[in-house]
């Protein structure tokens, strides 16, 4: 009987490497973790930080995983200075946000991924580009330009006031958009990865612009009102052919001219001021106004907050001093999570994108690896239930 051959551990597991400990620092701080978060998966985190231990190869390969960092990046002499590839409008107390999280980073490489690709499919199918891109200016009328695009993506408000619930409406809302060409990608996490979940509070949506591949990014994560705002606000971003990404609150008053100009459309193109006028009686409490009106026009009470101030019907102070208590009763509402996979998955990567891609995938002018990667699955059957859902595939 042969002697059991020694254990030989791989070159990468003894292979020290030599790498600057503030990169590990950056890294960690970079995707929002403590020390203490991670020492249970690298319990000598802390000496590396410090230089006193040096990890091995596969170490590093490790923590760049759990980090979401590039593993290049660790091997650089100095922190890199990450810039977000589109304008950034967002703010906190009027002070420009400086680091972006690897979430978002992510989020907008991906979409910019699936953003080329199907710019690539829509000229090879000859598909006309939308009209609309572009097609408004900071000088447009909030107004008009509010009425084209209801006009535009078919958005009833006499349809809405029947619908029964705000997600019903947001769903005919993204798919409203979707039939007017615009790929309009909804979701809470990083691709399909539930333990990479989005924050709201540092973005709520951005928009790509593009003659043929229009793409807007909703987070999911947010409260369906709220997500309601975002895609109007990020709707007239491609309207005005300007790709950025936002913090789009109906409250707010940005600084920057495309964000204010953006913000006034989004409101009056969900809750015209003409209408609300009509619908808004003053001699009712404020608080059943609010409930009344939001479900009316399906928008968030912060919303209906904001046009009762610019119809006059509250002061500025009056205005703030209801905003944060509403804002404070609604953050005290838990949020209802679930649903079906499938119907959500389609509307993560919007719709329209989906068909294409997988349709593409089936003709073989798409290969499945690249077709994964870019809807986040690691199997064929996921991609296959995913075209039964569809309505493309037996």
């Amino acid at each position: 009987m042969y002697p059991s051959r020694p254990h030989i551990p791989s070159v990468d597991s003894v292979i020290r490497v030599d790498i600057k400990p503030e990169l590990l620092t950056w890294a960690r701080e970079r995707a929002g973790f403590g020390t203490d978060a991670l020492a249970h998966r690298f319990p000598k985190l802390a000496a590396w930080e410090q230089g006193t231990v040096m990890p091995t190869l596969k170490q590093v390969e490790d923590f760049a995983k759990a980090t979401h960092t590039p593993v290049g990046f660790l091997f650089l002499q100095e922190p890199p200075v990450e810039e977000i590839p589109i304008p950034d409008f967002r703010t906190i107390r009027n002070t420009a946000i400086l680091r972006p999280s690897p979430d978002l980073l992510d989020m907008i490489y991906v979409c910019q991924q699936r953003q080329e690709w199907y710019r690539d499919f829509a000229r090879s199918e000859r598909a006309s580009p939308p009209s609309f891109v572009g097609s408004a200016s900071l000088s447009s009328s909030v107004e008009s330009t509010a009425g084209i695009m209801r006009h535009a993506l078919g958005f009833d408000l006499e349809q809405r006031r029947q619908i029964p619930t705000w997600s019903d409406a947001l769903r005919l809302f993204i798919g409203q958009a979707d039939e007017a060409g615009i790929m309009v990608m909804c979701s809470g996490v990083v691709l399909n990865n539930n333990t990479r979940r989005l924050d709201p509070e540092e973005f709520r949506g951005f928009a790509l612009s593009d003659s043929h591949a229009p793409l807007v990014f909703i987070n999911g994560a947010d409260t369906k009102a709220a997500q309601m705002f975002t895609l109007a606000h990020e709707l007239a971003h491609i309207w005005l052919g300007q790709s950025a990404v936002s913090d789009a609150q109906a409250s707010l008053v940005p600084d920057h001219q495309v964000e204010r100009w953006c913000n006034n459309v989004a409101a009056e193109l969900l809750v015209p001021l003409a209408v609300l006028k009509q619908e808004y009686d003053r001699s009712v409490n404020l608080r059943a106004s609010l409930d009344r009106l939001a479900r009316r026009f399906k928008v968030s009470t912060l919303v209906i907050l904001r046009r009762i101030h610019d119809a006059g019907g509250l002061t500025r102070e009056e205005f703030w001093h209801e905003y944060e208590k509403e804002l404070k009763r609604l953050l005290a509402i838990s949020k209802k999570s679930g649903g079906n996979f499938w119907l959500t998955q389609a509307s993560r990567v919007s719709k329209r994108f989906a068909r294409a891609l997988v349709v593409s995938t089936l003709e073989g002018q798409t290969v499945h690896r690249d077709a994964f990667r870019m809807l986040g699955f690691a199997k064929l059957e996921t991609f296959q239930k995913l075209g039964r859902s569809l309505g493309v595939m037996a």
